[in-house]
């Protein structure tokens, strides 16, 4: 029961991306100017900005979520109440198979599992596209995400579940590790993945992203290793700080690395 839950959830997530993304306009262009041909090429800059607000909406959205659980959460010592049925529910259906199979799952969203990908895609995306600025992209979005939620952990210091006796040696319970590092690396990932590809292809990417997030993040509450908050707030933040790092970096149809090299013109010019 407990796996077929973690796949519906899984889906679900895939599945309200792909529909949110297919009802996005195909380009800057045409949902400015309907009546250009089908045929017609798309403008960069326009599609950019489009990519860019939806960036900034999904950052206010994954900052007001996280601002609002911390508060929640603050002077809860233990588990909300829809935290607590959640954590019994995934402990009562939970049995020996199914704790492997969500081990097994969950340790892909671990530290050094998340670093590892990373630094793979990192390599093979530059020898690929020769953009020096795929590196720094990752390593920003990774690093600043843990840096992130090892603070927010220290401050909330909220207590984890005691279904799992594991719970107690992980440390601090909010916001869930696991979920913001899911959630920020493959956001990031489907990013790079993405482009020059097709508009098919960005779903995909985008949607695989979100399930295979929510499926790790679930793992967690399955566990009882996090409280349903945790989790919640956890793809928050990673969302959050993917949304930060894809503003600061350019968007999805500019070149990594633009605004540094648009900042770097201009002051050139001005010395001239």
């Amino acid at each position: 029961m407990a796996l077929i839950a973690l796949l519906i959830v899984s889906l679900l997530a895939g599945f309200l991306v792909v529909l949110a993304a297919s009802r996005l306009p195909r380009s800057g262009l045409q949902a400015q100017t309907p009546h250009v041909e089908a045929g017609a090429k798309a403008d960069p800059e326009a599609a950019t900005g489009l990519a860019l607000t939806l960036a900034l909406l999904g950052l206010v959205a994954g900052g007001v979520v996280l601002a609002v659980l911390t508060f929640v959460v603050r002077g809860s010592t233990g588990g909300l109440g829809v935290d607590r049925s959640a954590a019994s529910w995934g402990h009562r259906h939970g049995t020996t198979f199914t704790s492997d199979v969500l081990d097994a799952i969950t340790h892909v969203g671990q530290p050094s599992s998340i670093a590892a990908l990373a630094i793979v895609l990192a390599i093979v995306e530059t020898v690929r596209t020769r953009n020096r600025w795929i590196a720094p992209f990752l390593l920003i979005v990774v690093a600043g995400n843990g840096i992130l939620t090892t603070t927010i952990k220290h401050l909330a210091d909220r207590v984890r579940p005691t279904l799992n006796p594991i719970a107690e040696t992980l440390g601090p319970s909010f916001p869930s590790g696991h979920s913001s590092w899911s959630a920020a690396f493959f956001a990031a990932a489907a990013l790079v993945l993405a482009r020059g590809r097709g508009r098919q292809a960005r779903i995909a990417l985008a949607a695989l992203a979100a399930a295979l997030a929510v499926m790790i993040a679930s793992t967690r509450v399955l566990l009882a290793v996090h409280w349903l908050s945790d989790v919640i707030a956890g793809l928050a933040l990673g969302w959050a700080w993917f949304a930060v790092c894809s503003i600061a970096f350019g968007g999805r149809l500019m070149r990594f690395g633009a605004p540094v090299e648009q900042a770097e013109i201009a002051a050139e010019r001005q010395d001239a």
